[in-house]
């Protein structure tokens, strides 16, 4: 599956099988972790057992209380952190779909309890679930494109599938806070409204927005792809977005 088939495909899930992720597909994991920390700076970490990660009732409540494993997104602290553990978190996380792993990031979680190690200086942001899910999940609730796209205006094919592909972004509560700007200069800006992790969800925001239109920009892509309608599916329903969710 490409980079497309695998944002499509990928949906949060939150109630796990008893079942562990097997060697080969960890030293994989542990390869992917080990090149996006050296590409974003960070120290995120795979933590085979997740122990008592998710022991608060919240978790327990969402079903998070079984997922086998975590993912640690830790880093040198500092102002853009957040968002660099978004975009390279969610590298890994579009990487683990394509091993037939499920995900979850959640912002809901034990500290004390999570089996990674933070150094001196460093943060723990946030964790990924990760094993096989008990079911694959549902698509969440997306805004209309014209709600996250800062002017008015046409805007180039390129331009509306990466937006396409950013409202296909898990956001912490499904709150879609942010903003996409296309300049004179043909320059692309993102702007986070505030709100919960809302650095993290650019992060993620900004990595599918990059996929999105440099596959359009592509040989493989055509224009039926790019349909920023599609990122809403027609069976959505308000209650498909639940506020006690860490992120959708």
């Amino acid at each position: 599956m490409n980079q497309i088939e695998l944002i499509k495909a990928r949906h949060s899930v939150r109630s796990y099988l008893d079942k562990p992720i097997e060697a080969d597909k960890a030293k994989q994991l542990k390869a992917k972790i080990a090149e996006c920390n050296a590409a974003g700076g960070l120290h995120m970490q795979f933590c085979p057992e997740a122990g008592k990660t998710f022991n608060r009732v919240l978790n327990k409540f969402m079903g998070l209380g079984s997922a086998p494993s975590v993912i640690a997104c830790i880093g040198k602290d500092g102002d853009d952190l957040e968002e660099r553990i978004g975009y390279y978190g969610e590298r890994l996380v579009l990487f683990a779909q394509g091993l037939g792993l499920n995900t979850c990031w959640a912002g809901t979680f034990n500290p004390k309890n999570v089996p990674a190690e933070v150094g001196e200086g460093e943060r723990l942001v946030i964790v990924i679930a990760i094993g096989y899910g008990a079911n694959q999940g549902k698509q969440h609730r997306s805004k209309d494109p014209e709600k996250v796209i800062a002017s008015g205006g046409e805007k180039p094919y390129w331009f509306n599938y990466g937006v396409e592909m950013a409202l296909l972004a898990p956001t912490a509560i499904n709150q879609q806070k942010f903003l996409i700007d296309l300049k004179e200069d043909g320059s692309v800006t993102f702007a986070d409204q505030g709100g919960i992790f809302s650095k993290v969800d650019l992060g993620i925001v900004k990595y599918h927005f990059e996929v999105g239109a440099e596959f359009a920009k592509s040989k493989d892509a055509r224009p039926q792809d790019a349909r920023p309608q599609d990122a809403r599916p027609q069976d959505a329903r308000p209650q498909d977005a639940r506020p006690q969710d860490a992120f959708s």
